[in-house]
């Protein structure tokens, strides 16, 4: 008898049984959506996906009145732009610091209590803290993500270089490599491709720094957005939104994956 944990699965089994669960919950969706609306037409609660269809394509086509812009897409060049600027510094950040933290130990002794102790403070405890010190405008949004996963990265980075196998450092050295030649020739190119892994990790929480930043103090922006509507109880607003921050969540992602393929070939995830 084959042992579950030996089981293959062919490529169209594993493609159905990922989309089941998606199938699943929208199915589950609709139900509830029609029985909410057969019993009250008004009903804002749970909107049929024709009417989220519609708010959508009029976010994503519509000028709006006020203030003549596209929403959907003034939103989501917002947002894209935070966070790319938030994970690009938190990713030169950890690249110098997780380098350096992992392969010199006089500033790993001195350093890694620190990033350990900045790691373990809620950053969403700061962002009150951020607002006073930087303002309500762009860079107390970036901060936030900075200080959210910057600390992840560096721990991560730290982790990697301390699981490289001795007989590199010691192969290295016997051919006369210095410190720094080590950490550029042999820590660096090995660290980069596990830098972009750390980076796809952390995605899921930039966008909740960048999401709950942009609720509280922000004029555009997919968090901006959702907050603002929440009031007139506004579903067929906010649930497309979610979805949408969900699938540029996804491309981000795989954006991620193919650089990795594409930059270091040689690299093989454990």
């Amino acid at each position: 008898m084959r042992r579950l944990i030996n089981q293959r699965i062919s490529r169209p089994l594993a493609f159905f049984l990922g989309a089941l669960p998606f199938i699943i919950a929208i199915l589950l969706y609709m139900a509830a959506s029609t029985e909410r609306l057969s019993d009250n037409p008004n009903d804002k609660l749970l909107p049929a996906f024709s009417t989220m269809g519609d708010t959508l394509l009029r976010m994503a086509t519509e000028e709006n009145k006020r203030s003549g812009d596209i929403l959907l897409w003034v939103d989501t060049l917002a947002s894209l732009e935070r966070l790319a600027m938030g994970v690009g510094i938190s990713a030169t950040i950890a690249l110098l610091f997780g380098l350096t933290l992992g392969a010199l130990p006089l500033l790993r002794a001195n350093l890694s209590p620190f990033t350990t102790a900045i790691s373990m403070v809620p950053p969403m405890a700061l962002l009150p803290v951020l607002f006073i010190v930087f303002g309500l405008g762009e860079v107390s949004k970036v901060v936030l993500i900075v200080i959210g996963i910057t600390p992840y990265l560096i721990r991560e980075l730290q982790s990697r270089v301390s699981e490289l196998p001795t007989e590199q450092w010691i192969k290295a050295q016997t051919l006369g490599a210095n410190s720094w030649q080590l950490m550029l020739r042999m820590v660096l190119p090995q660290m980069l491709p596990r830098l972009v892994d750390a980076l796809r990790l952390s995605m899921g929480a930039a966008w909740l720094f960048l999401i709950a930043a942009e609720a509280i103090a922000s004029t555009e922006g997919l968090g901006y957005r959702i907050f603002l509507v929440r009031r007139y109880m506004a579903m067929d607003v906010i649930l497309p939104y979610v979805v949408w921050i969900s699938l540029l969540a996804i491309i981000s992602d795989q954006l991620l994956k193919q650089l990795n393929r594409k930059l270091f070939p040689w690299y093989q995830p454990q």
